[in-house]
């Protein structure tokens, strides 16, 4: 049972392709009931401080660290879809024993429980995904990549932003009582759609493990990226980029529900409406980042999303409350394409620098740097934001005169703002971080923007029918014309 197979027919690829797609969907219902916006409210319930929600945004990044032991037990057992199914099923039974969680009288107790299930969650995830990750690699063919991952990618995202509404939907109605039984509800769904989504990845073939390399040479292998020059300082900025991301995004939805009062479901159309911004410009980032570079996508995204963290501070200056949520949209809105530019330029700039087979070594690399930066900034976030829960910072302008005095504050720094204007200021750093990175001809930020709004005019221009709108404005198939293009034109320095 779930043994390994010597070939897979077209026919056995093409069925687990479509399986592993379903897996993706219902794994994307599993963590909009179980995650994200429903975690952190749900941790808020019952009373997180901002040490705790930093906790629970930096054990995903901190469990990464089981990836390594996880090598080890795939090398010797060798059998990838017998660790992911088990590895899997077993964090969604985790996730349905946190249906009990809200049972619990004392919040404290429930608290503890539910940051020691996430840290066994993201665990076992971490291990199943080591599995996956290298069968998934050998499974599905190099040409085919660009176009499976964006169907993947798609359906689950399109699901995860259905599923999200009606986690939030559920939520707010049930929990209107003041009880959190909504909650032990929304767990048990996630945990029912996990174990869905782990039979559909049980039905996946599982080509036979080639032989590994030499033992001998591995320590060098794993060595070899940190003394590529041009490769360190590609590890600087992605730990830059993700310090600076983590200070500010693990908490936004603590700001949304604690300081600007909003319930569950507006936070969850907030998301969705991000989330959408990001799946309808993703090809066009792809576009340019096939004309253009990964840099210059990046010279122009990673700013948007910092000028997006310091605009939040700015958001009571709308003064009325209809403005303010407007503005929180917009936000969201530009959010989502700034992110999705960032994270297509990111992968791919990755992807480019590493040399030709020696992948493992120099991602792996870039996995360490995620691990520890995601896990230690949403932590140090915490502690600054709880030494911050009573503070306020003002620039105020006075103006008097012999007949009148008046005073008004041109900006106000409060609580989780601090974060959102700190993340901007680091913003400066990555930037730094980004220009000493040498990926080949540069491209001014002038140009992108120019390019961007090409694409995005012509890409209107195209929406002539539902058929066609779907085509425009989803094409994923472009993205793997950037693999296509690079494949043959690698040289031995990547």
């Amino acid at each position: 049972m779930l043994r390994p197979v010597d070939s897979v027919s077209p026919a056995a690829l093409a069925a687990g392709q479509r399986a592993l797609v379903k897996d993706l969907a219902w794994g994307s219902v599993t963590g909009a009931f179980s995650g994200g916006v429903i975690l952190v409210a749900f941790a808020l319930s019952l009373g997180a401080t901002p040490v705790q929600v930093g906790l629970l945004a930096a054990i995903p990044f901190l469990a990464q660290a089981a990836q390594l032991p996880a090598t080890v037990l795939v090398e010797r057992l060798r059998r990838r879809r017998l660790i992911t199914v088990v590895s899997f099923g077993a964090a969604r039974g985790v996730i349905g024993l946190l249906a009990v969680v809200p049972f619990l009288s004392e919040p404290r107790v429930a608290l503890a429980v539910l940051i020691a299930a996430q840290i066994a969650i993201g665990v076992l995830q971490a291990v199943g995904g080591c599995a996956v990750n290298g069968w998934l690699h050998q499974l599905i063919p190099v040409r085919e990549l660009g176009r499976f991952f964006a169907r993947r990618i798609f359906w689950g995202t399109a699901v995860a932003c259905v599923a999200t509404l009606a986690a939030g939907a559920l939520v707010e109605q049930r929990g209107a009582d003041g009880t959190l039984h909504a909650y032990a509800v929304a767990f048990g769904l996630a945990a029912l759609a996990g174990f869905v989504s782990t039979w559909h990845i049980a039905r996946v073939p599982e080509p036979r493990m080639p032989d590994s390399g030499p033992q001998g040479d591995l320590r060098a292998r794993l060595w070899a990226p940190f003394r590529d020059r041009n490769f360190r300082r590609l590890l600087v900025f992605m730990a830059a980029w993700i310090v600076a991301s983590n200070l500010a995004a693990p908490f936004l939805t603590v700001y949304l529900i604690q300081q600007r009062g909003y319930p569950v479901t507006t936070v969850t159309m907030l998301w969705v409406v991000s989330q959408l911004a990001n799946a309808t410009t993703l090809y066009l980032w792809g576009r340019l980042s096939d004309r253009l570079s990964n840099k210059a996508v990046l010279a122009v995204a990673l700013p948007v999303n910092f000028a997006c963290m310091l605009a939040l501070v700015f958001v009571d200056a709308a003064g009325d409350e209809t403005l303010q949520l407007g503005l929180l949209a917009g936000v969201h809105v530009v959010l989502g394409v700034a992110t999705g530019g960032i994270g297509l330029a990111t992968g791919n700039l990755c992807l480019k620098l590493a040399p030709p087979g020696q992948g493992t070594p120099y991602l792996a690399a870039i996995g360490l740097v995620s691990a520890l930066g995601g896990g230690i900034a949403p932590i140090a976030a915490g502690l600054l934001a709880q030494a911050f829960q009573a503070s306020e910072l003002s620039a105020v302008v006075r103006f008097a005169s012999p007949t009148r005095s008046d005073e008004f504050a041109v900006v106000s720094f409060a609580h989780w703002e601090f974060l959102f204007a700190l993340s901007a200021l680091l913003g400066l750093y990555v930037m730094h971080a980004l220009s000493r990175i040498d990926e080949g001809p540069e491209v001014s930020e002038r140009v992108v923007v120019q390019a961007f709004a090409l694409e995005a005019v012509r890409s209107l221009n195209g929406l002539s029918s539902i058929g066609g709108a779907l085509g425009s404005i989803f094409a994923f198939d472009r993205l793997s014309e950037r693999r296509k293009w690079w494949a043959p034109r690698r040289g031995p320095d990547g």
